[in-house]
């Protein structure tokens, strides 16, 4: 389709304003999805001194064509990364704290103790800070997911990221199924927790497919939605074959909230995590 995005998906940003955070993550040697995934919203997140701090090196083992994390030889793990983040969550005063990770199908536990460590660290450091974790699927192994079940965060994110007919092309490693026993065996272990998916539009799905995810989440007694319009990082990744518009989003929300989802963002430039503190503040005032 033609490259030129339309109105609603250009933002003027403020570089300046961001950089002290950017700062002090290269001090601490830290990775950030903002970053690695290069993000639209990085710069307004990181004048709000909020960040998604990305664990486990930045190269993944999957192959995903949506993706701008580099997919190279695996980073030796950082032991000393979770002391680095609960300082970085002190230095940014932050109140709501979001993990995530490239996928490491090259360890046994698909680096599940790592997040259960980076977590307990978090809460050594302040007890109230709010741990929201997006993980990947640890190729279905129950016991690795109960490593950071264990630990209790307020919400764990597992994004089902976009239609199974599309997966093939999109997620060709990734199996829709085993995303949704993913989020369905954290609410059988912990009722407590909140659950939470994501998916972009604009791969080349239907509505009716679009719904039908909406349905299988909450099936799965997911809680939280994210939908945002996909964006290719380069030529070389997945064409976007369609711009949604806002209105569309809109609908899309109310059809979401009729189902029985706690809390619906969607919006073009809304990711996993954007205003994820925000969100978790009406979280506690619903649930």
């Amino acid at each position: 389709m033609d490259e030129k995005r339309p109105d609603w998906l250009k933002i003027k940003v403020n570089v300046s304003k961001s950089q002290e955070v950017t700062d002090m993550l290269r001090s601490l040697s830290l990775n950030t999805v903002c970053e690695q995934a290069n993000c639209p919203n990085k710069v307004e997140c990181f004048t709000k001194k909020t960040a998604t701090f990305m664990i486990l090196g930045n190269n993944c083992t999957r192959n995903c064509t949506f993706c701008n994390v580099e997919k190279l030889t695996p980073s030796l793990i950082d032991i000393e990364e979770p002391k680095k983040i609960a300082l970085a969550i002190k230095d940014m005063s932050m109140k709501h704290v979001v993990i995530t990770s490239v996928t490491r199908d090259d360890l046994d536990d698909g680096g599940s103790s790592h997040f259960a460590k980076v977590i307990d660290e978090i809460r050594k450091y302040n007890s109230s800070v709010t741990v929201e974790v997006l993980i990947p699927d640890f190729q279905g192994d129950e016991k690795s997911l109960l490593n950071v079940i264990n630990q209790k965060p307020e919400i764990i994110n597992h994004n089902v990221e976009t239609v199974p007919r599309l997966y093939s092309e999109v997620r060709p490693m990734a199996i829709y199924q085993r995303s949704l026993e993913l989020l369905d065996r954290v609410k059988k272990h912990d009722k407590s927790i909140i659950t939470k998916s994501g998916i972009m539009l604009g791969l080349g799905e239907e509505h009716y497919e679009v719904i039908r995810i909406f349905q299988d989440l909450r099936d799965v007694n997911c809680d939280v939605l994210t939908i945002g319009q996909y964006l290719a990082p380069s030529k070389t990744h997945h064409p976007v074959i369609d711009y949604i518009h806002p209105n569309a989003f809109d609908e899309y929300k109310a059809e979401a909230l009729e189902l029985g989802f706690k809390y619906v963002a969607s919006s073009p430039f809304v990711r996993s995590s954007y205003n994820a503190f925000e969100a978790m503040n009406i979280l506690n005032e619903t649930l």
